[in-house]
């Protein structure tokens, strides 16, 4: 119709803009909605089996080992593309057995069932089961969702297995636990396991990498830089190996702050108090986690602030920022001075990885500083996201947990991945332009500093104003205006004696 009365001279451009735009908007909604029911009918025509909770009975599909609980959580929380994190998933299959494991060992289950649970949470960790948990990261805060698409799975898994119906999602995998303590723990296991499993050895690989920078600039001078003014004279290894303590720093930090992770919440059960969790099985569980993951787990000492704060994580994601904070400043250093390659810093090359542009031949952009400032910027929000969260602990329990869980784990991987694409990609190819820092260290003007001691700061700073306003050397000013005779000046203006 829009394009009609336009064709008569009805409409004029922008009606007709406005007419296409919501005649786009309109097919997009419509097709949203097509796909959507779409996906509805063909789960209706797939092979179903009939699951009960105590709620009554319910449709799962056939094929999946999750039972009521989990189709009713899949069916009521279509928000977003956010699944729970594998992390998360692998976390709680070592959760599950270990409390298998440990109530086996307190008599409260028999061989057979604990050793069900425990083969099914060893496929699971082989990644054999991936296709089985399907939930939103937008759900119950408490997580009572995930626990139970584990306990589902598990059992029904689990009586495969065993060809009769051995185990139950609550009375047997759910065992001495509540949602309330074994989701904080497997955050905690998470988290723990993702900083030292993949962000601390990438770590270790940029300080390596910065090193080896050191080494090899080693007796290259070139202008310091402060205000993006220039200042005085450094050595461009000494640049380098404030880089090199950003990182280490940070390493150190993220070390620190892992420490609260290692306390776990399991034994608290429902509101920290234990119900129904017998005597020593908060320690013994806290054993098998240590020897199924080698880490130093331990059981919290108090139980109630396990369950309703998440300061430990907010803690440690703080370490994260700083992280964040450190690449961007460095990843930004980086691009300024290998900016150009001609009208820019250019003291520095950096590796030629791709094309630049679509229409610019031959341009060359810095891409591994823009993907790692982007990811900083993504953790960075990401730690107002768990600050929020984690203030959400009202009386016994947060329930903000999932989304804690998601932002977390996002951004240590993805630091873990922009610090070993910046190192491969970029670190390892970095290079002092040697030429490019002698030709801007002769020519700037703050080396005059070096005169300061002998004739007086406003007496170096008018020499150093001369030379600017006319086109001069520092030398050449400072004998024009009887400051220093020429001898004097090179004795005293040295810049590789002045780092």
């Amino acid at each position: 119709m829009a394009l009609d009365m336009f064709a008569n001279g009805k409409l004029d451009m922008r009606s007709m803009d406005r007419s296409i735009c919501r005649i786009n908007a309109a097919r997009s909604l419509s097709g949203r909605k097509e796909s959507a029911d779409a996906d509805r009918a063909k789960e209706k025509k797939m092979d179903q089996r009939i699951e009960r909770d105590s709620m009554g009975e319910i449709k799962v599909p056939a094929d999946r080992y999750w039972g009521a609980q989990t189709q009713r959580s899949y069916e009521n929380f279509r928000i977003g593309e956010e699944k729970m994190p594998k992390d998360i998933l692998r976390a709680f299959a070592v959760v599950k057995k270990a409390c298998a494991l440990t109530n086996r060992a307190l008599g409260l289950l028999d061989d057979k069932r604990a050793s069900l649970i425990v083969t099914v949470a060893d496929e699971i960790l082989a990644g054999a089961l991936e296709g089985h948990f399907p939930l939103a990261v937008w759900q119950t805060g408490s997580g009572t969702q995930t626990n139970m698409n584990f306990n589902e799975v598990i059992a029904n898994r689990g009586n495969e297995i065993a060809g009769e119906r051995l185990l139950h999602p609550n009375d047997h995998v759910n065992r001495s636990q509540s949602s309330n303590d074994t989701f904080p723990t497997a955050l905690h296991v998470a988290a723990y396991l993702a900083l030292t499993e993949k962000l601390e050895p990438a770590l270790a690989e940029m300080i390596d990498a910065f090193r080896r920078i050191e080494k090899e600039s080693e007796g290259i001078v070139t202008v310091g830089r402060t205000h993006l003014q220039d200042a005085v004279p450094i050595a461009f290894s000494q640049e380098v190996s404030g880089w090199r303590g950003m990182a280490e720093r940070c390493l150190a930090e993220i070390k620190t702050s892992a420490d609260g992770l290692l306390d776990l919440a399991l034994g608290g059960t429902a509101v920290g108090t234990g119900l129904n969790c017998p005597k020593g099985f908060a320690e013994a569980v806290a054993e098998e986690i240590r020897k199924e993951t080698g880490a130093p787990f331990r059981t919290a000492p108090n139980k109630f602030h396990a369950l309703s704060a998440k300061d430990d994580v907010a803690f440690a994601h703080g370490a994260l920022k700083s992280l964040a904070a450190d690449l961007m400043k460095i990843a930004n250093d980086i691009r300024w001075l290998a900016s150009g390659p001609r009208c820019g810093l250019g003291e520095i090359t950096i590796p030629e990885n791709e094309p630049g542009s679509s229409i610019m031949p031959g341009k060359v952009n810095p891409t591994q500083c823009e993907a790692l400032t982007m990811v900083a910027a993504q953790v960075m929000g990401n730690d107002v996201t768990i600050g929020v969260a984690a203030s959400q602990g009202n009386f016994q329990l947060n329930v903000y947990m999932p989304v804690i869980a998601y932002n977390f784990l996002q951004s240590v991987t993805l630091l873990s991945d922009a610090i070993r694409s910046f190192t491969a990609h970029c670190l390892t190819g970095l290079k002092a332009n040697k030429e490019k820092m002698a030709e801007n260290l002769d020519r700037t003007l703050m080396v005059v500093t070096a005169l300061s001691p002998k004739i007086g700061y406003d007496n170096a700073a008018a020499i150093a104003k001369a030379a600017h306003k006319n086109g001069t050397t520092l030398k050449e000013e400072a004998v024009r205006l009887g400051y220093l005779t020429a001898e004097e000046f090179n004795s005293l203006v040295k810049p590789d004696k002045m780092i």
